[in-house]
């Protein structure tokens, strides 16, 4: 009997031990940041940029770059990116919106790139508001497009179920992190230890202005199935975009991803007057006949 306890008891220290190296470690495992020295050059071919930096209330400093489009403005495009690097390299990605006649401005999180703080998600969704309000001083709220990639998708969500943009892009979202990161420790208690839970479902309710979802089939990262349940959130606002065959970092290697972009960035959604349509028409049961 003894035994059996000892068994137990260490069991259940080796668990609380990992438990407790894992929320202090999480930073590390989440976060793949780029540091750049605070004299780095930004060099991009063809593209016109602008440098920011936004001190905080706390003393922080936000680093953001900002693209110009060839041409007069239709808006501005604010791209969270994902959890790695910096925007050094994000910023090549920038084309796929100033090319449509988009400025876009790319900031990097507390501890990437140029920027500065210590870093939380309380911090970091502050943050964003910050840059938000600094943009909607020079531009109305009916000109700003968020565009979430990946782990800047839930920040993304956030901004958006806090203030009226034009629209809402996700690109690769979790439902939440806490679901991400369970599937590959599904016996901790994530949903206490994880300082990043992110839940961008709770958020996403809130959001009311129109929203597209661009998520690959064979995303091994974020499962498809986590856009598809995102999608049944706020429906009626919502549009899924499927790129068959796309994973989790290549979504820009198809066609069909720039294709959704532009119908998404060019075209004004049309009004249907359901009443011409057989919304309303129900599929009759299968009769039987009755034995006489």
């Amino acid at each position: 009997m003894q035994y059996w306890v000892s068994t137990i008891l260490l069991i259940l220290g080796i668990y609380i031990a990992i438990s407790i190296a894992l929320y202090y470690i999480q930073d590390y495992v989440l976060f793949k940041p780029e540091k750049l020295p605070k004299d780095f050059q930004f060099d991009y071919e063809n593209q016109e940029t602008k440098e920011y930096n936004l001190e905080t209330r706390d003393g922080a400093i936000i680093n953001g770059l900002r693209f110009f489009p060839k041409g007069e403005s239709k808006g501005v495009v604010i791209y969270l990116k994902g959890n790695s690097k910096s925007i050094k390299g994000w910023g090549k990605f920038a084309v796929d919106f100033t090319r449509h006649g988009y400025n876009v401005l790319m900031v990097d999180y507390r501890g990437f790139g140029k920027s500065t703080g210590k870093r939380s998600q309380k911090a970091i969704k502050r943050d964003l508001q910050v840059v938000y309000n600094k943009v909607k001083e020079k531009t109305t709220e009916d000109r700003i497009i968020l565009y979430g990639r990946s782990l800047g998708s839930g920040f993304a969500t956030k901004l958006a179920s806090m203030n009226n943009p034009k629209m809402l892009i996700l690109d690769a979202p979790y439902y939440s992190l806490t679901k991400v990161t369970g599937r590959y420790m599904p016996f901790m208690p994530l949903s206490i230890l994880l300082k990043y839970p992110l839940p961008t479902y709770k958020w996403l309710k809130y959001v009311q202005c129109p929203i597209h979802i661009i998520h690959g089939t064979h995303d091994k990262l974020i499962p498809y199935k986590s856009s598809v349940k995102l999608s049944q959130i706020n429906a009626k606002l919502t549009k899924l975009h499927t790129v068959i065959g796309g994973g989790h970092k290549n979504l820009n290697n198809f066609e069909s991803y720039h294709k959704m972009l532009d119908d998404i960035l060019n075209r004004e959604p049309k009004t249907i007057d359901l009443e011409t349509t057989s919304i309303n028409v129900i599929h009759s049961a299968k009769k039987t006949k009755k034995k006489a």
